[in-house]
Order: C-alpha cells, then structure tokens, then sequence
C-alpha cells in the first residue's frame, strides 16, 4: 500500500496485509503513549500526528517496508549518532521487516518530539 484512502486510522490499519498489521498497530499506540496533545489524523493518506495543526510524525504501510516519519529536523540532529545505521531518507525511516522494527529507537523519536515545539521540515 502506498497511500490509502482511509478515512481514519482504524480504517487504515484494516486494510494492511497482515503481516504489517501487529507492527503498524504498535506504532500507533507507541505514538498515542508518547504524542499526549498531538492529533491523529490521515494526511497524504497515511496516519500523521499534528500539534497546533502542523504534523511531526507519520508512519506508513508501503510496499516493501514501513516507513516511520520524522518530520522535526532538529530532533534527526539530537539522534544524529543513533540514526546514522538506519535506512533513512530525508525524514523517513523504513524497515524492511516488521521484526527489524527498532521500537525503543522510536519510543525515543517520540519523547524527544513530544518534548517541546520545534522546526518542521
């Protein structure tokens, strides 16, 4: 899946092959835990987290891997070192299997977003 037509998260996390789905789900409460005042939304057909209207987080169910979002440009440089063995893109996270998922790398994402406003790329 590339981009979903959901019109919610729960509808989204439906339509996920099943082998992504337990992973997905995680994300989603990892995100729900740590995001306290964000919003869940469906942005550009994923699921995307929004303080003040302005995403900071999304993850997705793609093709060949998940892809975790990280759109706060300042806390990539804070986990600078940690993400340095990562395949990343510009903001993006992806794991190409479910179990390779680094869910304590994320958890930190989270907190250190969750922490304070800052630049959004």
């Amino acid at each position: 899946m590339v981009q979903s037509n959901a019109e919610d998260v729960d509808g989204y996390l439906a339509e996920i092959p099943q082998e992504r789905r337990e992973a997905l789900g995680r994300l989603r409460q990892m995100c729900r835990q740590e995001l306290k005042g964000f919003a869940e939304v469906m942005a550009y057909g994923m699921p995307a987290y929004e303080r003040n209207g302005v995403g900071e987080v999304a993850f997705a169910g793609q093709k060949n891997y998940i892809s975790f979002y990280l759109l706060r440009s300042d806390v990539r440089d804070a986990f600078e070192d940690r993400l340095a063995g990562q395949d990343m893109g510009k903001g993006c996270l992806r794991f190409r299997k479910p179990e390779n998922l680094d869910y304590d790398l994320v958890r930190d994402l989270l907190r250190a977003t969750a922490a304070g406003p800052g630049t959004v790329c």
